[in-house]
């Protein structure tokens, strides 16, 4: 009988790999809205406790944890109010992306930047070689006078994207935008400066806008249809290396960040909250007596969440700052 058996192709296996990708879209999409009273009744318990996002982000994971440095720590006690996680294609369009999100962080007034809310918008598109990803504006942030914390990067992000939009082409490298943004990211090498790089993160490849995205999703349902009548389709050729911005990446573990807040943080902010308690409880029980000795730190010591706001002991985690993935 195995000799009569049709073979399965690629189109098959295709089409299978798009479906389940269609349903899980449509569990994340019922999910959001199932969920979002819920979330609002956490806010509001989570506005009454003390330094309760402070606390979820220091017992964040390692994709996120790697990333924050002693002076964001203490921003992030000093100021962090909120995090917030808004589906903003959903609340504009029931049958929009579910993947695209908002994240929203609130702070107190704080003397390294002006603004008490930074929001970072991520667009889930398709670029016209089938490549899908997120994609994000810098984020201007307003620093006062010697407090960057980014060195420059996220100013020279903000300022490249603005002059590309100026010029309508927002693959330009021939500009002086370019050519600035290019030697800070040389200078730092692939170091993670701050956590608030972040801000100043475009895409993994190059901004994909809104109309390509649209162009390359009609060409992708006239493939998927073709999939479905049972014909083969033609893969559409991988861009060539000359449009990537790798050069230019300020934070190249952008997306990667962004999906853990608003896949794993986010929604598991009470877990890693609760977390934060217990571990607490057991410093209280282990560690009463060994506090005095540390009483006595080294002035460049990394700066640990937990500590800042009595928490207890540092994590073995938090023993050196850490870097981002080094360039090629």
């Amino acid at each position: 009988m195995a000799e009569d058996a049709i073979p399965v192709s690629y189109e098959d296996l295709a089409l299978l790999e798009e479906q389940f990708e269609e349903v899980d879209v449509e569990i994340l999409r019922k999910q959001y809205g199932l969920t979002k009273e819920l979330y609002a009744k956490r806010a509001e318990a989570a506005a009454k406790i003390p330094n309760f996002w402070p606390l979820v982000i220091e017992q964040s994971p390692l994709e996120v944890d790697q990333y924050i440095q002693p002076n964001d720590s203490r921003i992030f006690v000093e100021s962090l109010e909120s995090i917030d996680v808004i589906r903003h294609e959903l609340d504009n369009n029931s049958n929009g992306s579910p993947r695209s999100f908002t994240l929203k962080f609130t702070f107190k007034p704080n003397d390294e930047f002006e603004e008490t809310v930074l929001e970072k918008k991520f667009d889930y598109r398709r670029a016209r070689d089938g490549a899908t990803g997120l994609v994000s504006e810098p984020v201007k942030i307003t620093w006062k006078e010697g407090k960057d914390l980014t060195e420059g990067l996220t100013d020279g992000a903000w300022a490249l994207f603005e002059a590309r939009k100026k010029k309508g082409d927002m693959t330009a490298k021939d500009i002086p935008e370019y050519d600035a943004l290019k030697e800070k990211t040389e200078h730092w090498n692939g170091a993670n400066t701050s956590f608030f790089t972040f801000f100043g993160w475009v895409s993994t490849r190059r901004w994909v806008s809104a109309e390509e995205s649209a162009n390359a999703n009609e060409e992708w349902a006239a493939r998927q249809a073709a999939r479905k009548r049972g014909e083969k389709v033609d893969v559409p050729e991988e861009e060539s290396e000359e449009e990537d911005d790798s050069d230019v990446e300020v934070h190249e573990s952008g997306e990667d960040l962004a999906i853990s807040f608003a896949d794993d943080i986010w929604p598991n902010a009470i877990k890693f909250f609760t977390m934060s308690q217990e571990i607490e409880e057991m410093s209280d029980m282990e560690f009463e007596d060994g506090d005095d000795e540390d009483d006595d730190d080294d002035e460049g010591e990394p700066v640990d969440i937990r500590a800042l706001v009595g928490k207890g002991r540092k994590r073995d985690s938090d023993i050196g700052p850490s870097s981002k993935k080094q360039k090629n």
